[in-house]
């Protein structure tokens, strides 16, 4: 037990700043003194710590707000925390809100930097990457596909000659600025997507829904458009978010979950609803310039879309084929004036590219 008045304190009483040296007494309350004189009266139950430099500084919900009351002394601290049952429920109830109050800011930081943050930084990066690291993300991205969809890339010579030649005339007419390797896969998932760096993707599948050239034409000028765009190299940022920017700084990009997820939203097709309509208008360019309709890739896709619209890997899965992407279509028709881009032989060699010999 501390003898009465020997506890030693520094007082505010609420009225000024000024600091006064005082006394403590332990009785029925605590009892402030002063030069013999008893200041103030704090009920035991009626005070809660505060936060202060002191080992213990105290307030008295019963006194004025800014009365405080502070104490270094071991004893004192010890005597006061035996006493006041209620010392410690204004701070916890304090530390309560502080943590519910940084939870929220820490959730609400996550959602901004998700919805504005991370697609900026993708926006800046994909501007400005050099396109031999762009090549390195999609090999990365290319290994996942092959690991999704283990189908044999097709090599009939004939065939491949004939997506080459049709894949040429496309990138001329649209200027891509990038080197392209185009393949068939014997998927038979109907689909084609581009990868980063100029990989751009049939599948068989796809393949076999078109009935003349000019369908698959479009659908790979509207891939080359994504090329030109760096849409794909943007959507793996985008998707993989801080576990891809993290990787990039370290310098592994070919690793973890980042790249598998960037993988799978480019086979959906999951672009934006802006980067889709950016691909059309540049596929309806590209074979304007070559004299054709964009029209038959309009027809391919209404067929895919009605026959495999339930396909969550369908080449429309990610961005349905609305009226808005139709009536671009049949705006950009205009009767072909340009060579065919691929003769008869050549149509039948591409259709059966993937065929045994």
């Amino acid at each position: 037990m501390i003898p009465a008045d020997a506890a030693t304190a520094a007082y505010r009483d609420g009225t000024s700043s000024r600091k006064r040296a005082v006394t403590l007494r332990f009785a029925e309350q605590l009892q402030i003194i002063e030069d013999g004189t008893v200041v103030a009266a704090w009920p035991y139950d009626d005070i809660r710590r505060v936060d202060g430099p002191h080992r213990l500084r105290m307030s008295c919900v019963s006194a004025l707000p800014l009365a405080r009351l502070e104490t270094d002394s071991e004893a004192v601290v010890r005597e006061l925390q035996a006493r006041c049952r209620l010392l410690d429920a204004a701070q916890a109830g304090r530390q309560t809100w502080r943590i519910v109050g940084w939870s929220l800011a820490a959730a609400c930081s996550i959602v901004l930097v998700t919805l504005y943050g991370i697609p900026l930084i993708a926006e800046r990066l994909a501007s400005i990457l050099p396109f031999a690291l762009e090549k390195r993300i999609g090999d990365a991205v290319e290994a996942q596909v092959r690991f999704l969809f283990p189908g044999q890339v097709c090599d009939r010579p004939e065939g491949k000659a004939a997506f080459a030649a049709m894949v040429s005339k496309l990138s001329a007419a649209g200027g891509v600025a990038f080197p392209l390797t185009a393949e068939v896969s014997s998927s038979t998932v109907v689909n084609a997507f581009a990868l980063p760096g100029g990989k751009i993707y049939l599948f068989d599948g796809l393949l076999q829904k078109a009935r003349n050239p000019d369908e698959i034409a479009g659908v790979i000028a509207h891939e080359l458009g994504h090329v030109q765009h760096r849409d794909s190299l943007r959507k793996v940022i985008q998707t993989g978010g801080t576990s891809f920017l993290i990787g990039l700084l370290l310098g592994d990009i070919t690793g973890g979950g980042a790249v598998i997820l960037a993988a799978r939203s480019i086979i959906d097709a999951s672009y934006s609803r802006d980067a889709e309509r950016d691909a059309d208008a540049f596929a309806v360019e590209v074979m304007h310039k070559l004299g054709r309709s964009p029209l038959p890739m309009g027809e391919l896709l209404f067929r895919v879309t009605g026959e495999q619209g339930k396909n969550p890997l369908s080449i429309l899965a990610g961005h349905p084929l609305t009226e808005e992407r139709l009536d671009t279509m049949k705006k950009g028709h205009r009767p072909n004036t340009g060579a065919e881009l691929l003769s008869a032989a050549q149509w039948r060699a591409l259709k059966a590219i993937c065929r045994a010999s």
